[in-house]
Parts: structure tokens; C-alpha cells; sequence
């Protein structure tokens, strides 16, 4: 295998395609990338990729071989492309010269962050079936630890639809230890979720793993120091016939040193801005304010033309400029929103289509946000009707068929057009797993899915290439479906269908997300009143409205105050983030963070006095300041800044008093310009 041309930089040897490391950090991060983890990732690199044995990291079995034996005897080619001045992408093919089968790795490697990441491709090109390939690992690699401390892994629940969902969780990896992660039902976050920090002697590595369907993973420690890490989709074992193409998950791993771990999350973060985040023509996506009608009309099964205008209306009688306007499940022929598979606008209810709420809405600035679930198909329905070929087990849409993934494309491509349609959410309840594995022979375990998984993927794709301006929403019942293939794609606006008014809960799985997620929307509820501590404990990048506003007698000037509040802090979620007391859902606890926008040093903190909780005053130490800086401190709820250096609010800390029971305090803070 080739190497790469090496030169330097501060004095130290790096990689050709890392020059511009020299300019680095960006100004104003207080989150640095360093220099040492860039070498340690470019090392791992050379170790696993460009060294002239290197020991790869992804595994498989093909006709009763592992795959170090098959690899060593084949033809090998490298290809290297340099993106851009952030990304060079190595392209690594290996073929079978007697059984047609080519592997191709692809690589990419960042110049800004200590990330690497890869997908291994397995294509028949020819005439004939493939020997079976088995137990096809996406990840399968060793880190060795040592005399300075053990390993220890930091993991989270995904979604549950309880109150655990998202919790965070520390998990020594001693001698002998072993774990394994898998999700439920074919969903990609449900329950387990696919991000993990592992944290080892001096450092650690942040691991995500890509794939919107059932995946494992597995941590296992032998009984010296060494630990062994595999990731891929469950089962696979399977032969490829002629033409025929599966994949493994994306493998994602970023490195970081030191002892602090929030420090990670924040890399993380950052990376996640800079490199996945989705864009609409290059940009990133703002704080949003959405509005929908989903509790008064059934979601939208109730719901007509008329009524959405008029709820569009009243939002501007009170002065309370949306972003969007959202339309959710019911808005096509059905006497309930499961009833899915003809997506076509209601003629009854909606005569002139969805065309008429999405003008009206942009006569008044808003644009319109529209409900989809493309892959579950109810009896009766016009997918049902005309294609039950198209189906797996009569219910879930087959998107492994070419024609069927085309026909999706374009259908959805003309609504989107013709109704005016300018973000599109795509929901999935139902576990798809048993459907895929219940078509698979004995010999395909594994195809249904992984073709499933491609054309979901490429779907998107194609949306977004034919709508540059379009953005998406990843839903599946909540948050079920959110790993980071998903999210380079999307934006998780509803993270969750659990029990949106369970305050507690939803303040503690914010404080989870914000470290791996950094865009993500919540609801705001109760909606019967207008409630400070029920508003600020949805803010997130996205904050959704479902007030009834055929009602007089809510408090709209509050209303009104808390989303402008709101549109003031959100820029800071773009920000560092840190949190300031423990995950916890506890009542009787308080719980709180701070988001940090270095550039202009400023910055935010949000704390919540939960309803039993005896403790009216904490203090906390904020982070990320500059000591010798005097800062501006504004309560919202007071108006009357204070003034404090760096160094009292990160040693002494900031003491904050909440006298309501529940109640929440946003502060804001900036340095002081003289």
C-alpha cells in the first residue's frame, strides 16, 4: 500500500493533506483542536490504513475464510482525492480474481479534527452467485491499554419511550469485561443509541455508528490489556448475486486527549457543525419556530384548509412570528392518520390542496412544514391497492426495489413542488426488522435490510438533490431512528413521543442530546396556559407552538415576551456546551447548563427549579471564560444586568435564586466593552 508524502508543520511530520493544520484553531474556539490529536489520529491512520501491513479495521467472512486471508492474496489499489482543504477521501479495492467479488473501503479523513471515518462496499461483478459472506464487521479493531488506568465507556439509552430515554451511563471496562449493543426492532436508536465515548489512559475515542437499521456493536477486554471494539449490522450471511451490492454501517471515530470529557463532547460538537450538520444551499440551519394545530384536529385528520388559515392568521393577530408551519399525519384521504399509503391531499378538506394553507402561509412569511411516512402501508390505501408486490408482509414498503425507491422519488418530488412544501418529515412507527429477516433465505440473511438501508439513503439524497433548499425532519415514533447517517441528512425536530409534558424528563434527555446532537426541536407543553417554566424547558434549536388560538383568554403578551426571549438566546446554541449539575430526573433536584459562543465571548446559562425541590439558591461554576474579563450578567426575568470577571463566575461561581416552584431562569452574559 502506497504512503502518503509527508512534511511539516511547527516542526513536527504530519500528513501532506494536513497543511492546513498550520492556521489552526479557527479564532475565538475555546474548544481547541490540538496538534498531539491530530498526530494520534494520523497515526491510527498510518497504523490501519497506510502503513505498509496495515491492520485494517473491518472484518468478514467469505467462503469459510476470514478476511485477513482473503485480502493478503488479492489485488489491491489505492485511490486518494482531496475533497476539499478539509477532507481527503482514500478509496481502497480489493478483488477477487477467480469469484468476481470487489471491496471497496472509502475513507475519509480530516485535516480540522482528529476524525477518520470509512464504509466498506461488497459488489458482484460477475455472472454468478458469490461464495456466502458472513459476519460482515464495519468495525473491527484493538486498542491496547496500560499500567495508567483501565478503560471505561461512556454509553446512553436511545430513545425508550420512558422516562430513561437518553440517560447517560459509565461502564468500567476491567479485565474480561464484554458488552454488547444492539436496537430493538430495526429502528437505528431505538433504545440503544449508536454514539459512544471511550475513554482510555490519557484520552479516549468518540465512536458513532452509522446505520439506520439493526446494528451491533460490542466491547470485549481479554484478560492482559487489550480491548477489542466491533460494529456492523447484526446478521449478515449472504451471497451476492450478479450486479449486486450491500454495505457496511458508516464508521465514524474521532480522538481526543487529556482528562475531560465535556472537553470531547464539545470536539464532537463542533465536528458535528462543521462537517455533518445538513445544509440547505451550504447554509446551516437557523433556530426555527414552528406551529401546528396537532392537538385540536387529531393531528390533521380533523383538520381542513380553513382551519389551518385561520390558525395562521391568529398567530400574526398576536404578533408571534412563526418560521413554519407544520401539518402533521392526516392530511390525505383517512379516517385516522395511521391509515397511510395514499399521498395525495384530502380532496374533501382540502379542495385546493395543500397549496392553499403553504401561500397563505408565505404571503405571511411562514413556510410550510408537511408529514410523511412513506414505508408503512395500511390496507386499503393506493400503494396497497395497485402495488401489494411493493409490500413485505402486506405492511412495509419495500424500498430495496429499485422501482419502488424511483416511483418514491419522484411521487414525493412532485408533491413537494406542487404543494409548496419546504421542509419534509418523514416518520416510521413500526420495528421493521422482522419484516426484512422473515424475506431473507437461508443463504441472503442480512440483503432485505441492507438494500432497505441503501435506497432510504439514497432517497434523501435525492431529494435534497433536486430540492437544494429543502430541509428534513428524521422522526420514527420520536427519536427511533437517529443515528449519524440519518443525521447528515436531517434534523431531529421531535426527539421523542414520550410524554411530552413530563418537564423533568425532557430537561434532563436536552442535557443528554445537546453533547451528540447539536440540532434538535421540542415541543411546548401544556398548551392550556402560557407557563415560563413549561416554554423554557422546550428550548432548543427548534421550539414548537400547539396553543389554541381560537382561544381569547391566553396570556399573549407573555407569549410574545418568551418567543422573542427565545430568538434572543438561540444563536447561543450554536455554541460550546456544558453541563453544569449532573443528568438527573429527580423532582426534587435542580438541574442546569450553559452554552459558550467563544468568538464574541458570549454566552448562556439555563437552570430549573423542578417542582419538589427545597433548594431556592445554587451556585454554578461556568466555563470557558477569560479570567481578566468583566461580563455583563442579565437575568431576563430582572432586566438589570450585574457585572462579574471570568475569574469569580468559573471560581466562586454564579449564584442563582429561583423562588418559584417549579421555576426557570435564563441568563445571559457578555463581556464588557469599554
Amino acid at each position: 500500500m502506497s504512503h502518503n508524502p509527508t512534511k511539516t508543520c511547527l516542526g513536527l511530520p504530519v500528513n501532506f493533506f494536513l497543511l492546513g493544520l498550520c492556521l489552526f484553531p479557527p479564532a475565538g474556539w475555546s474548544v481547541e483542536v490540538t496538534l498531539d490529536e491530530i498526530q494520534l489520529k494520523d497515526q491510527w491512520v498510518q497504523e490501519h490504513w497506510l502503513g505498509a501491513q496495515p491492520r485494517l479495521p473491518f472484518s468478514f467472512t467469505y467462503d469459510g475464510k476470514s478476511s485477513d486471508e482473503w485480502l493478503a492474496a488479492w489485488t489491491e489499489t489505492a485511490r486518494i482525492e482531496r475533497l476539499d482543504d478539509a477532507r481527503t477521501r482514500h478509496t481502497f479495492t480489493w478483488t477477487d480474481p477467480k469469484k468476481a467479488l470487489e471491496i471497496q473501503c472509502v475513507a475519509v479523513d480530516y485535516a480540522d479534527f482528529p476524525a477518520i471515518e470509512w464504509t466498506v462496499y461488497f459488489k458482484n461483478n460477475g455472472p454468478w452467485d458469490t461464495p456466502l459472506l458472513e459476519n460482515i464487521q464495519g468495525l473491527d479493531t484493538q486498542f491496547q491499554g496500560g499500567p495508567e488506568g483501565e478503560f471505561t465507556l461512556l454509553h446512553w439509552n436511545g430513545d425508550t419511550f420512558n422516562q430513561d430515554l437518553y440517560q447517560p451511563f459509565e461502564l468500567p471496562l476491567g479485565s474480561l469485561a464484554s458488552q454488547r449493543f444492539t436496537p430493538n426492532g430495526g429502528r437505528g436508536s431505538n433504545g440503544a443509541f449508536p454514539y459512544y465515548n471511550l475513554v482510555t489512559p490519557g484520552g479516549g475515542i468518540l465512536l458513532a455508528v452509522g446505520w439506520p437499521g439493526q446494528w451491533a456493536t460490542a466491547f470485549v477486554r481479554d484478560a492482559s490489556n487489550s480491548l477489542r471494539i466491533t460494529a456492523g449490522q447484526e446478521l449478515t450471511r449472504l451471497a451476492l448475486q450478479p450486479g449486486e451490492q450491500v454495505r457496511t454501517p458508516l464508521i465514524a471515530m474521532m480522538f481526543w486527549k487529556g482528562e475531560d470529557t465535556e472537553r470531547a463532547q464539545n470536539l464532537w460538537r463542533k465536528w458535528m457543525w462543521a462537517h455533518n450538520v445538513p445544509r440547505a444551499e451550504g447554509r446551516l440551519p437557523s433556530p426555527f419556530l414552528f406551529g401546528n394545530t396537532s392537538l385540536w384536529f387529531n393531528e390533521m385528520v380533523n383538520a381542513t384548509d380553513q382551519d389551518q388559515i385561520a390558525f395562521i392568521d391568529r398567530y400574526g393577530e398576536e404578533r408571534v412570528q412563526l418560521d413554519y408551519w407544520w401539518m402533521d399525519a392526516g392530511w390525505y384521504p383517512c379516517d385516522n392518520w395511521p391509515q397511510t399509503g395514499t399521498w395525495e391531499p384530502d380532496p374533501k378538506r382540502f379542495p385546493k390542496g395543500l397549496r392553499a394553507v403553504s401561500d397563505h402561509a408565505l404571503r405571511h412569511g411562514i413556510k410550510t412544514l408537511v408529514w410523511f411516512e412513506p414505508e408503512r402501508v395500511a390496507p386499503g390505501t393506493w400503494i396497497a391497492k395497485n402495488h401489494p408486490a411493493w409490500l413485505l408482509g402486506d405492511t412495509l414498503l419495500n424500498l430495496g426495489i429499485p422501482e419502488v425507491k424511483q416511483w418514491l422519488t419522484d411521487h414525493v418530488d412532485r408533491t413537494l413542488r406542487e404543494q409548496g412544501i419546504h421542509f419534509y418529515r418523514q416518520d416510521f412507527n413500526m420495528d421493521p426488522l422482522n419484516y426484512w429477516r422473515k424475506n431473507d433465505r437461508p443463504n441472503r440473511q442480512g440483503i432485505t435490510e441492507n438494500l432497505h438501508i441503501q435506497n432510504y439513503l439514497a432517497y434523501w439524497d435525492a431529494l435534497r438533490e433536486r430540492h437544494p433548499n429543502l430541509y428534513i425532519v428524521s422522526c420514527a415514533s420520536g427519536g427511533r431512528r437517529n443515528d449519524l447517517e440519518t443525521m447528515r441528512r436531517a434534523v431531529a425536530l421531535h426527539p421523542t413521543d414520550y410524554n411530552y409534558a413530563n418537564l423533568t424528563v425532557k430537561q434532563a434527555f436536552h442535557a443528554s442530546l445537546f453533547q451528540w446532537i447539536p440540532y434538535f426541536a421540542s415541543n411546548t407543553l401544556p398548551v392550556d396556559t402560557i407557563d415560563p417554566y413549561a416554554f423554557r424547558s422546550g428550548h432548543a434549536m427548534g421550539v414548537v407552538l400547539g396553543y389554541d388560538m381560537r382561544r381569547k383568554d391566553l396570556d399573549y403578551d407573555r407569549l410574545r415576551r418568551l418567543t422573542e426571549e427565545w430568538r434572543q438566546i438561540a444563536p447561543c446554541y450554536y455554541g460550546d456546551y456544558y453541563p453544569l449539575m449532573p443528568y438527573n430526573i429527580r423532582e426534587d433536584q435542580w438541574i442546569a447548563w450553559q452554552f459558550h459562543q467563544p468568538e464574541p465571548g458570549e454566552g448562556l446559562v439555563e437552570a430549573f427549579r423542578r417542582p419538589r425541590c427545597e433548594e431556592s439558591t445554587m451556585t454554578f461554576h461556568l466555563k470557558g471564560l477569560e479570567a481578566d474579563v468583566n461580563y455583563e450578567i442579565t437575568d431576563f426575568d430582572v432586566k438589570k444586568p450585574i457585572i462579574h470577571t471570568g475569574g469569580e463566575l468559573m471560581e466562586k461561581g454564579l449564584s442563582i435564586e429561583i423562588e418559584d416552584r417549579p421555576g426557570a431562569k435564563v441568563i445571559t452574559y457578555k463581556p464588557v466593552k469599554h
